[in-house]
């Protein structure tokens, strides 16, 4: 078998120069240190490990890559055939590790220094768990502290006493290492020429496997190291064994690195893709796959937000499933709108889709089976992008699978998880909560992640090649995604150096109006606030957009266009106008002195949420222009009022049944209809052209007896509100 593997090994043996980081200091033993580790295929774990020994500046062999893996006897074979020209070597000190779960946490002065003090020929890692043969548990040496059980992990030694420790091996490949390792130690003749001894105490190795609640970060000086709390020590290599690996990827997001909360973190730069120097042509092919999967609010800026992405879109290949027929006109607008801008575009609408496993498998299908898809894009409806550069950020990150961090507005909840629980499900990591308010920024290695995220394509058409990788009995698809990129040894990570965006909330979202979105206000504040308050209302609250065309009259902006549209739409969409001058017909629970052909806001079930737009938006402005008085913004009628030529044309002059009045002009003059406006008998004052989307605020008894200016053309709509009656 030796002769077999021995032009593999040459042919596949990598030495990885390695350079000082971060002001470490060349060590004069260097020259007597050499690491050797076993792995087959480069993955994100090697990669890692070689990150790791890259910034203490460790001398690494790695035998076998590129060969096939056989076994855990393949190890202590290529071991063999590696130490075969360093068998009378008594100076050259030899470390073995294992790699693609295992970084190390310090330099090799510390390491050589600590072997030293162990005052043996080689020291192995010691676990708390006799492994694979538990009988022999009653064999070990008792000790008088520490872990009893010998890890074949990591272990250190003189070359020459390695060598003799592996020269009589003439095992298979699918035998156990640990196991021979195991019983040349149990044998105290063996034992005794070779002089082992284990690293009880974790000095040295730190092996995760029934220890993992043991060990914590320790921040010092802008450096961080993992501590065992019970031994009190300071590993030099951690090792996260058996099913701690997550947590090894947890330590691994500060292990080895300078840092500091505000930025910084040992993955951010690493092997960075430039494309800044890539014309539009050549940037890398996107496909997007866009996931629909029930009523969703704001998806019509969901797509002015897909528009609007930093990137070509002849660079662009679009998937989107829709599940729900309430968004399919949405759909078809963006389309229509847009549809052939884009290099491609797939739908799949309602009627054709039955699973929402099978849609997200055929948008990764699309990628894989699109050869010149670099990558993969995923988003689901409810994510809010607000950084237009999202991905380019997250391709420049190069990872194979990456993503933005969103969470809800105010809220923790996010899309990732910072660590599992032993069932598979969220498990709260120390450092969560700081990751998702952005007190430690940074690329961090995470266990699961959501709604959006970035493939490579070529990990597509690999590693994740299989058809399906949303299904799995009862789980979620995706946990069963994450949990299938877990199992291929790929990394996911989450960024959080930049702001990109956030998820809307869709408890209470309800499909039973025209304009649903307008009744969001109070589950998703902030995006109602971006699609219907006027972009320069912040402005009229610092006083330098408000008018007084009139005594006591303040004019201001509101409401966007599209609030103002969506008003009228739902009014007229609800239809149930009153009838002027009849009262039977007008709405209970408030009279108006002098009626009007109107739809109160309480018959379209609004009243709440537009005591909430008084309260918020009315309420502070009406304390800045009238010192001294304060407004709970209470309202007995609020209504929309319509006037036409042959209807209503105009309002006699009356007195308004409140302390102040609100009256927002929801469509335009000499565009909607001519005529109109509002005079004031008292000053002979009129505002004739009132402006879409702003409110007249003025007094309502007493003082400001007024009168509504006949309407010569076409439909004018105005919102009333009498407020603190």
């Amino acid at each position: 078998m030796g002769v077999l593997l021995l032009p593999l090994l040459l042919g596949v043996l990598a030495i990885l120069p390695i350079l000082p980081r971060w002001g470490n200091c060349a060590n004069p033993d260097d020259d007597k240190l050499l690491v050797l580790t076993v792995a087959t295929e480069e993955t994100d774990g090697l990669r890692r490990f070689q990150r790791s020994a890259h910034s203490f500046n460790y001398k690494v062999k790695v035998l076998g890559l590129g060969g096939q893996w056989l076994g855990e006897g393949q190890k202590v074979q290529l071991m063999k055939l590696a130490l075969e020209p360093y068998a009378d070597k008594e100076d050259l000190i030899i470390l073995f590790t294992e790699s693609y779960d295992v970084i190390f946490a310090a330099g090799p002065g510390e390491l050589l220094k600590k072997f030293r003090q162990a005052k043996s020929k080689v020291v192995f890692s010691a676990e708390s768990v006799a492994y694979p043969d538990r009988h022999l548990e009653s064999k070990y040496p008792v000790v008088p502290e520490g872990k009893r059980f010998l890890g074949s992990g990591g272990f250190i030694g003189y070359a020459a006493y390695l060598y003799k420790m592996v020269a009589d091996w003439d095992g298979t490949d699918k035998d156990s290492d640990q196991l021979f390792y195991t019983k040349l130690f149990l044998d105290p003749v063996k034992r005794g020429k070779v002089n082992i001894t284990l690293d009880h105490r974790c000095r040295i190795f730190q092996n995760l496997y029934g220890s993992a609640e043991d060990v914590v970060l320790k921040f010092e000086h802008g450096r961080v190291r993992a501590r065992n709390l019970v031994y009190d020590t300071l590993p030099v290599l951690i090792h996260g064994n058996g099913p701690t690996k997550l947590h090894l990827n947890y330590l691994g997001n500060y292990i080895p690195h300078v840092w500091t909360f505000e930025s910084g973190c040992n993955v951010c730069d690493e092997g960075l893709r430039n494309l800044e120097s890539l014309s539009v042509d050549t940037l890398p092919l996107v496909v997007i796959g866009i996931f629909i999967e029930q009523p969703t609010p704001f998806v019509s800026e969901f797509f002015k937000r897909l528009n609007n992405l930093n990137y070509p879109k002849n660079r662009i290949q679009l998937y989107i499933s829709n599940h729900e027929p309430h968004h399919q006109r949405r759909v078809e607008n963006f389309l229509q709108d847009h549809g052939t801008q884009y290099n491609f575009v797939k739908t799949v609408g309602p009627e054709e889709n039955s699973d929402f496993a099978d849609a997200r498998n055929k948008g990764m299908d699309m990628c894989r089976q699109t050869p010149e898809c670099e990558y993969y894009f995923s988003i689901d409806a409810p994510v809010v992008l607000k950084n237009p550069n999202v991905l380019r950020i997250l391709i420049e990150q190069n990872k194979s699978v990456i993503a933005p961090l969103v969470s809800r507005n105010a809220n923790l909840w996010s899309n990732f998880w910072g660590a599992l629980s032993s069932d598979g499900y969220y498990a709260r990591s120390e450092d969560y909560i700081d990751i998702v308010q952005r007190q430690r920024i940074g690329v961090w290695n995470v266990p699961y992640i959501s709604s959006v995220y970035l493939v490579k394509g070529s990990i597509l058409r690999s590693k994740l090649s299989q058809n399906d990788m949303f299904h799995s009995g009862t789980l979620d698809s995706d946990m069963v995604f994450c949990d299938n990129v877990r199992q291929q040894g790929i990394f996911m990570f989450v960024t959080n150096r930049q702001e990109f965006g956030h998820i809307l909330s869709l408890e209470n979202y309800k499909t039973t109006h025209l304009h649903n979105d307008l009744w969001e206000i109070f589950e998703n504040t902030e995006d109602w606030k971006e699609k219907y308050i006027h972009p320069n209302y912040s402005e009229a609250l610092k006083g330098k957009l408000v008018e007084m065309p009139c005594p006591d009259v303040y004019w201001f902006p509101l409401f966007t266009e599209t609030t103002c549209n969506e008003i009228v739409e739902e009014m007229e969409n609800f239809g149930k106008w009153s009838g002027g001058g009849n009262k039977d017909e007008r709405l209970q629970g408030g009279y108006e002195n002098v009626p009007t052909i109107d739809i109160h806001m309480n018959q379209i079930d609004y009243e709440k949420e537009w005591h909430k737009i008084l309260l918020d938006f009315i309420a502070p402005l009406t304390q800045k222009m009238f010192p001294g008085y304060y407004t709970s913004a209470q309202f007995d009628l609020a209504f929309v009022v319509r006037y036409k030529p042959d209807e209503q044309p105009l309002l006699e002059p009356h007195h308004d049944a409140s302390t102040f009045t609100i009256n927002i002009a929801l469509n335009s003059v000499g565009q909607d209809y001519e005529g109109g406006g509002c005079r004031f008998l008292r000053y002979n004052c009129s505002v004739r052209a009132p402006r879409k989307g702003w409110a007249l605020m003025h007094p309502g008894r007493l003082t400001h007896y007024h009168e509504g200016l006949r309407v010569t053309k076409g439909t004018r709509y105005i919102a009333v509100s009498f407020v603190d009656p």
